[in-house]
């Protein structure tokens, strides 16, 4: 594996997207038209497991990768835990296991088959992450607020697509739910869509605890993905779900987040909403 790159695209703050997106909600971008095969999509990796044994990780590690790029994911190699170190062997890494192994991550994501396939077989331990702001974007928030809100977003009957479960058993800031929703796109006004890392206002932090939004210059891993500790990442929804628009999950997941941590300034608890399971800087 190559050097890691830690991404200069941090996790976009969700009070400055939200106020930019509700400008611009009318010109919200429509859902993939990959993640829209749902039935085929579905069909396709029920077909392709019936195909091989079902204690065969290596086979389901690569059949997944496949069904994210056919779902138009750009996916890029990560680096992989060792023990409780990082694949990268840099001391003291921040984010182990977490971070691409190319500082050319943006521009080496790909959706193509033959190339995934050739960095799976390569490198069969390497975790995988997608680039954020091509085809999709991902609302990051606290793993217990997060189910607290898709268990309203179900109830209310508001569609809900793919979503994965980051680092669930470990400590209680670390573990995240990631909803992966349609990209916001590019508007005609460039002045109104900034990059992640220049989104991310110390002043719109309190006004959303714990809710990030990875955009333009940013990524998270796509699952199956290993973490140090013998934690994953793993879909909680599939890929055959369809991408929503975030500003129809945007609204529900601020208030759980709210709860969430008014819950734990309550309890004396010292865990940081605003801890960034992904890097900010190089």
């Amino acid at each position: 594996m190559g050097a890691e790159s830690y991404s200069s695209g941090a996790a976009k703050s969700s009070g400055a997207a939200k106020s930019s997106g509700a400008a611009k909600s009318a010109g919200a971008a429509k859902p993939s038209g990959a993640f829209g095969a749902e039935g085929r999509i579905a069909q396709w990796l029920r077909r392709r497991a019936g195909n091989r044994p079902a204690t065969d990780p290596g086979a389901d590690r690569l059949e997944l990768l496949r069904a994210a790029a056919a779902a138009g994911l750009p996916l890029a190699p990560a680096a992989y835990p060792v023990a409780y170190r990082c694949s990268c062997e840099r001391v003291g890494c921040p984010t182990p296991a977490r971070h691409p192994v190319s500082f050319a991550w943006q521009t080496q994501s790909t959706t193509d088959r033959a190339q995934i396939e050739r960095w799976a077989n390569t490198h069969p331990q390497a975790n995988f992450i997608t680039a954020t702001g091509m085809v999709h974007d991902v609302l990051d928030v606290p793993l217990e607020a997060g189910r607290s809100a898709l268990e309203r977003l179900l109830e209310a009957g508001v569609e809900v697509g793919p979503v994965a479960v980051f680092g669930e058993g470990g400590s209680g800031a670390d573990a995240r739910m990631l909803f992966f929703t349609a990209t916001r796109g590019t508007p005609e006004d460039e002045d109104e869509w900034w990059p992640c890392e220049l989104d991310c206002h110390p002043e719109t932090m309190d006004e959303h605890p714990g809710l990030r939004w990875h955009c333009r210059g940013s990524y998270v891993l796509v699952p199956p993905a290993r973490l140090p500790g013998d934690l994953d990442v793993h879909w909680e929804r599939g890929l055959e779900h369809q991408l929503p628009d975030p500003l129809t999950l945007l609204e529900t997941l601020t208030d759980a987040c709210a709860r969430y941590v008014a819950a734990a300034d309550e309890a004396g608890s010292d865990a940081d909403p605003h801890a960034v399971a992904w890097p900010i800087g190089r």
